[in-house]
């Protein structure tokens, strides 16, 4: 298996077409035709990481954190990123980014969190926006079932729980084929009416190519006509953050004791206590500061994030209760997450678990 089909097989999970504009995912060091004698997955790639995956046989580092995030000028190895691309690239080791591809996943970063408190009734906190489209065609009538059938194996027509999804309307298409036409109905030259089928089938964003390039295999016309529109509709099932509820509320405090146990980690700063009961949640990993009026709209009785400043306590304002797990307790369990689902799917070599704790912050 070669690294590009590994990242295919990713991108099941996690499309890189949904990372954030300021975010640098895919494939950051190495060749896509490479072939991956192990996988050594990790949550941020050190030279401690490159060393680990020598040690394992492993060719491939797949990293949540990106080692490379701006551009790099020069390769003299005078900082700890600088070292750990020397270092990869004289083993003959590529690098493999999924950062916010894996937070805006539906299976990714916040469903782990929301398992990990044994949430229900997940929601997306923040949709993303522009990641649906629209397809509009027109085919022989004789022709459009079959088309369609195309369409949906190349991944048109998802919606949420949903697949297979289409409207169809019948009407008159009319057309008159040049000189140097080959019309599959009709003859060049002549003024032709065709009974045709307007198809309109949604498609998820990462899904366009293969969705063209059915349409452009199946379709029988000579010149197909078509168009593609981004839609404006919210997406339940990408995104930032999520929302979920607990089983039975809790106090503030057994909250917080509650988070302290199921996300690991000894230290949580947060918001002034209100002397409320929780019961909705909501969950973004990483830097989540952004986040807070998201999560008070949601009607969320407590916000579980990292990385917040003095000032975004404020902002709490005794509507929810904020609180600040760490960054790196709160994606922590990624790497078993990416782990489990290579596992599921790729039985040829190893996946190797990185068992080195990359967390720069230390408590007292």
């Amino acid at each position: 298996m070669k690294i590009n089909e590994v990242i295919s097989i990713l991108e099941e999970l996690s499309p890189l077409s949904y990372s954030e504009g300021f975010d640098n995912t895919g494939l950051l060091v190495g060749n896509y035709n490479t072939e991956v004698k192990g996988i050594l997955v990790t949550l941020d790639t050190l030279e401690s990481i490159v060393d680990e995956a020598i040690k394992n046989n492993c060719n491939l580092i797949v990293s949540f954190h990106p080692i490379i995030f701006s551009g790099l000028k020069k390769l003299t190895g005078k900082n700890y990123v600088e070292r750990v691309v020397i270092k990869a690239i004289k083993n003959n080791i590529a690098i493999f980014s999924m950062h916010t591809a894996l937070d805006n996943s539906w299976n990714g970063v916040n469903a782990i969190i929301c398992k990990k408190l044994k949430l229900t009734n997940r929601n997306i906190l923040i949709p993303k926006s522009d990641t649906i489209k629209k397809l509009t065609t027109y085919a022989p009538s004789d022709s459009a079932d079959k088309l369609l059938e195309q369409l949906f194996k190349a991944g048109a027509g998802s919606i949420g729980n949903y697949s297979n999804c289409s409207f169809s309307t019948e009407g008159n298409g009319s057309y008159i084929g040049n000189e140097n036409s080959n019309p599959v109905k009709g003859v060049k030259g002549e003024l032709h009416y065709e009974k045709e089928v307007q198809l309109n089938i949604t498609i998820p964003k990462h899904k366009e190519a293969s969705v063209l390039k059915a349409l452009f295999n199946f379709h029988p016309y000579e010149e197909v006509p078509y168009e593609i529109i981004t839609l404006e509709n919210t997406n339940k099932h990408i995104g930032m953050g999520m929302t979920g509820e607990l089983e039975n509320p809790m106090t503030e405090i057994e909250f917080l004791n509650y988070l302290k146990k199921n996300m690991n980690t000894n230290c949580v700063r947060h918001s002034k206590l209100m002397n409320k009961s929780i019961h909705k949640v909501a969950v973004l990993g990483g830097s989540g500061s952004y986040a807070i009026e998201a999560a008070k709209r949601s009607g969320a009785d407590a916000f579980v994030t990292a990385d917040c400043k003095y000032h975004d306590f404020f902002t709490a304002e005794n509507n929810i209760l904020l609180a600040d797990i760490g960054h790196y307790e709160s994606e922590q369990y990624t790497k078993e997450l990416l782990v489990a689902f290579l596992n599921k799917k790729i039985t040829t070599f190893a996946i190797v678990l990185s068992q080195k704790n990359t967390n720069p912050i230390t408590y007292i």
